[in-house]
């Protein structure tokens, strides 16, 4: 028997995304959604606050609620720069609505050097993840991060947010990270989240590893 997982998010890319991980566990994924500002955003410090807020609020959303055998997930997420102290951070989606791609490349304008190694470590950066599960009253966190850099400029493709600008780091065969300049045995060769596959990009993104970590702690349905 399939157990099913409401997930709140208007993203269907993100539901995808979790489907090809826990659909082969024995759980079915379905879109919780809600109506428009029902979900406040809170003001708090971590990804894992945001998290454990939303889980909070879209219990009085799940069927059947608290009482419910359904799982409840929310995954949150931030692009974290280092040039500019974390920012975007926790605010990633107000800063994604507000100044865009455009905007936080204009921040970085003046980070720039000839040689694209130096260049790359100037504008460091990384996508940070945490996915929470609820499941009767208890709270399951994973977390995962990829990191990398700013590009110059945005480039064209299928990603969504802040995928345009990031480049993900190589990574050696254990899908460990390197430093910029290492070439590893899995690479976008310089592009950007938003001009490679949606195949290609899970290999890196922190959400699969934020997915991972959840499902290490999870049994099967």
């Amino acid at each position: 028997m399939t157990r099913t997982i409401w997930f709140l998010t208007g993203n269907l890319g993100k539901i995808e995304e979790a489907t090809n991980h826990l659909q082969p566990l024995g759980y079915t994924v379905r879109q919780l959604v809600v109506d428009s500002g029902a979900i406040i955003e809170p003001q708090v410090d971590t990804l894992e606050e945001v998290a454990q807020s939303k889980i909070a609020q879209a219990l009085f959303h799940l069927p059947g609620g608290e009482q419910s055998d359904d799982l409840l997930l929310v995954e949150d997420s931030g692009l974290f720069i280092d040039a500019l102290n974390g920012f975007p951070g926790v605010v990633t989606a107000y800063a994604l609505k507000t100044i865009g791609n455009q905007g936080v490349l204009k921040l970085l304008a003046h980070l720039d050097s000839e040689d694209t190694v130096q260049s790359a470590r100037l504008r460091s950066a990384e996508f940070q993840a945490v996915a929470a599960l609820w499941s009767k009253g208890e709270i399951f966190y994973g977390n995962g991060r990829c990191p990398g850099w700013i590009a110059l400029q945005s480039s064209e493709g299928q990603g969504f947010g802040f995928d345009p600008i990031f480049t993900p780091a190589d990574l050696d065969a254990d899908g460990e990270p390197l430093e910029p300049g290492k070439y590893g045995e899995k690479s976008t060769h310089g592009k950007t989240f938003g001009a490679v596959s949606p195949e290609e990009k899970q290999v890196f993104s922190h959400r699969t590893r934020a997915l991972n970590d959840l499902l290490r702690q999870l049994p099967s349905a």
